[in-house]
């Protein structure tokens, strides 16, 4: 039996692979990334729209007419307004996140990058993420598009995850190592 979140990445990567072929016709490529990452960055601030997004209990009318209303809200009209419409008729809100993060994956693998999701405590300066951007182009041979999350739970440190590669530098991380190895030793 497949795992829900195999199920959702399938849904993710087919949806994420429709909206890039429609913004390759469009030249708009970019554009569409920008207006998803602002649309990632409302459901980042909002535990409302979050709910409304992976919660099955709201009609598909009641996702279509919140969407709707979102999205002219936030000025993303076009090809994303019309989009996120069509996720919400199809009841494929749940896969939005996916969506978001395949769309980049896709954009970035089409401009010669690689892209690399990063955790942190706070938020990266502009010559963090530089210098970031610069060490990991030295892993990988190419470069780098970084999205940065911040999750404050980590403590300090990062969490970045390069294709199948994850490098969990998080001082919640190594406390928990600490902590195990205490346990050994009494």
């Amino acid at each position: 039996m497949a795992k829900t979140s195999d199920l959702i990445s399938g849904v993710a990567e087919r949806y994420a692979s429709s909206l890039f072929d429609l913004a390759q016709e469009a030249g708009s490529v970019e554009n569409v990334q920008a207006d998803l990452d602002r649309f990632q960055a409302l459901i980042d601030e909002s535990a409302d729209l979050k709910r409304l997004i992976l919660s099955p209990v709201f009609s598909a009318d009641d996702q279509f007419k919140a969407i709707s209303a979102i999205a002219e809200k936030a000025g993303l009209t076009g090809l994303v307004g019309n989009f996120l419409k069509v996720v919400a008729r199809n009841r494929r809100l749940f896969a939005v996140p996916g969506i978001i993060r395949s769309y980049r994956e896709t954009a970035a693998r089409h401009r010669g990058e690689v892209s690399a999701e990063v955790i942190s405590a706070h938020a990266l300066s502009d010559q963090q993420q530089t210098e970031l951007k610069a060490a990991l182009k030295g892993v990988t041979g190419k470069e780098v598009a970084i999205n940065v999350t911040v999750d404050p739970s980590i403590l300090g440190g990062l969490i970045v995850k390069v294709g199948s590669r994850q490098i969990d530098t998080s001082l919640r991380t190594k406390l928990s190592s600490l902590k195990l190895a205490l346990k050994e030793v009494g």
